[in-house]
Protein backbone atom coordinates (compact mmCIF):
# COMPACT_ATOMS: atom_id res chain seq x y z
CA UNK A 1 0.00 0.00 0.00
CA UNK A 2 2.67 2.65 -1.29
CA UNK A 3 2.35 5.63 -0.48
CA UNK A 4 -0.75 5.50 2.45
CA UNK A 5 -0.68 4.10 5.38
CA UNK A 6 -3.48 2.51 7.64
CA UNK A 7 -3.73 5.46 9.75
CA UNK A 8 -4.27 7.77 7.01
CA UNK A 9 -6.77 5.42 5.35
CA UNK A 10 -8.57 5.48 8.69
CA UNK A 11 -8.65 9.15 8.79
CA UNK A 12 -9.70 9.71 5.28
CA UNK A 13 -12.82 7.33 6.28
CA UNK A 14 -13.68 9.07 9.18
CA UNK A 15 -12.80 12.38 7.49
CA UNK A 16 -16.08 11.06 5.43
CA UNK A 17 -18.19 9.72 8.15
CA UNK A 18 -18.04 6.27 6.36
CA UNK A 19 -17.71 3.03 8.92
CA UNK A 20 -16.15 -0.07 7.08
CA UNK A 21 -16.69 -3.81 7.59
CA UNK A 22 -14.41 -6.64 6.34
CA UNK A 23 -14.58 -10.41 4.92
CA UNK A 24 -12.29 -12.47 4.51
CA UNK A 25 -11.74 -16.25 3.34
CA UNK A 26 -7.47 -17.07 2.73
CA UNK A 27 -6.43 -14.06 4.93
CA UNK A 28 -8.01 -14.70 8.13
CA UNK A 29 -8.57 -11.82 9.82
CA UNK A 30 -5.02 -9.81 8.58
CA UNK A 31 -7.40 -7.17 6.94
CA UNK A 32 -9.47 -6.66 10.04
CA UNK A 33 -6.16 -6.61 12.59
CA UNK A 34 -4.19 -3.99 10.08
CA UNK A 35 -7.10 -1.89 10.67
CA UNK A 36 -7.94 -2.72 14.38
CA UNK A 37 -3.68 -1.91 14.86
CA UNK A 38 -4.52 1.45 14.90
CA UNK A 39 -5.68 2.89 18.20
CA UNK A 40 -8.76 4.39 17.77
CA UNK A 41 -9.88 2.79 14.79
CA UNK A 42 -13.24 1.97 16.39
CA UNK A 43 -15.21 5.07 15.46
CA UNK A 44 -14.51 3.84 11.81
CA UNK A 45 -13.98 -0.22 11.95
CA UNK A 46 -17.38 -1.66 12.51
CA UNK A 47 -16.88 -5.42 12.47
CA UNK A 48 -14.79 -8.15 10.44
CA UNK A 49 -16.17 -11.58 8.95
CA UNK A 50 -13.65 -14.39 8.97
CA UNK A 51 -15.79 -16.76 6.64
CA UNK A 52 -13.26 -19.86 5.69
CA UNK A 53 -15.34 -22.28 5.38
CA UNK A 54 -17.91 -21.95 2.88
CA UNK A 55 -20.49 -22.68 5.45
CA UNK A 56 -19.69 -19.74 7.15
CA UNK A 57 -19.92 -17.90 3.98
CA UNK A 58 -23.43 -18.93 3.53
CA UNK A 59 -24.42 -18.81 7.22
CA UNK A 60 -22.61 -15.78 8.32
CA UNK A 61 -22.64 -13.43 4.96
CA UNK A 62 -25.36 -14.68 2.94
CA UNK A 63 -23.37 -16.38 0.13
CA UNK A 64 -26.01 -18.48 -1.93
CA UNK A 65 -24.83 -21.80 -2.07
CA UNK A 66 -25.60 -22.07 -6.21
CA UNK A 67 -23.15 -19.29 -6.56
CA UNK A 68 -20.89 -21.25 -4.62
CA UNK A 69 -21.40 -24.81 -5.89
CA UNK A 70 -22.02 -22.84 -9.59
CA UNK A 71 -18.70 -20.74 -8.98
CA UNK A 72 -16.53 -21.92 -6.28
CA UNK A 73 -15.53 -20.47 -3.20
CA UNK A 74 -11.90 -18.36 -4.95
CA UNK A 75 -14.45 -16.21 -7.56
CA UNK A 76 -15.80 -12.91 -8.04
CA UNK A 77 -19.37 -13.94 -8.23
CA UNK A 78 -18.13 -14.93 -4.07
CA UNK A 79 -16.41 -11.81 -3.81
CA UNK A 80 -19.46 -9.82 -4.58
CA UNK A 81 -21.66 -12.04 -2.21
CA UNK A 82 -19.46 -11.81 0.89
CA UNK A 83 -18.73 -7.94 0.38
CA UNK A 84 -22.62 -6.84 -0.08
CA UNK A 85 -23.61 -9.97 2.47
CA UNK A 86 -20.80 -8.05 5.32
CA UNK A 87 -22.28 -4.35 3.99
CA UNK A 88 -25.82 -6.11 4.84
CA UNK A 89 -25.11 -7.75 8.06
CA UNK A 90 -23.29 -4.30 9.53
CA UNK A 91 -23.28 -0.65 10.28
CA UNK A 92 -20.80 -0.16 7.67
CA UNK A 93 -21.12 1.48 4.89
CA UNK A 94 -18.31 0.14 2.64
CA UNK A 95 -17.41 -3.57 3.19
CA UNK A 96 -14.23 -5.21 0.96
CA UNK A 97 -14.44 -8.71 0.93
CA UNK A 98 -11.69 -11.28 0.09
CA UNK A 99 -11.25 -14.72 -0.83
CA UNK A 100 -8.49 -16.83 -2.79
CA UNK A 101 -5.84 -19.97 -2.52
CA UNK A 102 -2.89 -18.64 -0.49
CA UNK A 103 -1.42 -22.39 -1.00
CA UNK A 104 0.53 -24.40 -0.72
CA UNK A 105 -1.38 -26.18 -4.23
CA UNK A 106 -4.46 -25.08 -5.99
CA UNK A 107 -5.32 -26.65 -9.33
CA UNK A 108 -4.72 -25.89 -12.97
CA UNK A 109 -8.06 -23.99 -13.05
CA UNK A 110 -7.43 -22.16 -9.97
CA UNK A 111 -3.39 -21.75 -9.44
CA UNK A 112 -2.48 -20.90 -5.69
CA UNK A 113 -2.16 -17.19 -5.62
CA UNK A 114 -5.53 -16.22 -7.07
CA UNK A 115 -6.86 -14.22 -4.52
CA UNK A 116 -10.83 -12.65 -5.55
CA UNK A 117 -11.79 -9.41 -3.93
CA UNK A 118 -14.98 -6.73 -4.00
CA UNK A 119 -15.92 -4.17 -2.52
CA UNK A 120 -19.32 -2.76 -1.56
CA UNK A 121 -20.54 0.49 -1.06
CA UNK A 122 -23.97 1.76 0.27
CA UNK A 123 -25.41 3.50 -2.94
CA UNK A 124 -22.74 2.27 -5.27
CA UNK A 125 -22.71 -0.73 -7.79
CA UNK A 126 -20.36 -3.57 -5.95
CA UNK A 127 -17.30 -3.84 -7.92
CA UNK A 128 -14.88 -7.13 -8.02
CA UNK A 129 -11.49 -8.12 -9.64
CA UNK A 130 -8.95 -11.03 -8.90
CA UNK A 131 -5.26 -10.84 -8.99
CA UNK A 132 -3.15 -13.29 -9.18
CA UNK A 133 -0.23 -12.95 -7.21
CA UNK A 134 1.24 -16.05 -8.00
CA UNK A 135 2.96 -18.77 -6.11
CA UNK A 136 5.32 -16.54 -3.33
CA UNK A 137 4.27 -18.42 -0.75
CA UNK A 138 1.07 -18.81 1.91
CA UNK A 139 2.19 -15.99 4.17
CA UNK A 140 3.56 -13.70 0.89
CA UNK A 141 0.07 -14.13 -0.65
CA UNK A 142 -2.03 -13.55 2.31
CA UNK A 143 0.13 -10.51 2.85
CA UNK A 144 -0.24 -9.21 -0.60
CA UNK A 145 -4.03 -10.04 -0.64
CA UNK A 146 -4.18 -7.68 2.53
CA UNK A 147 -2.31 -5.04 0.94
CA UNK A 148 -4.79 -4.93 -1.87
CA UNK A 149 -7.87 -4.67 0.29
CA UNK A 150 -6.29 -1.83 1.75
CA UNK A 151 -5.53 -0.04 -1.27
CA UNK A 152 -9.21 -1.36 -2.41
CA UNK A 153 -10.41 0.79 0.44
CA UNK A 154 -8.43 3.47 0.03
CA UNK A 155 -8.96 4.30 -3.71
CA UNK A 156 -12.97 3.92 -2.52
CA UNK A 157 -12.27 6.51 0.03
CA UNK A 158 -10.82 9.01 -2.54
Amino acid sequence: MAGLTVEALLAQARFWGLKIATAESCTGGMLAAALTDVAGSSDVFDRGFVTYSNDAKIELLGVSKRVLRDHGAVSEPVAREMAEGALSRSRADLAVSITGIAGPGGSEFKPEGRVCFALARKGHETVSETVEFGALGRAKVRKAATDHALALLKRALD
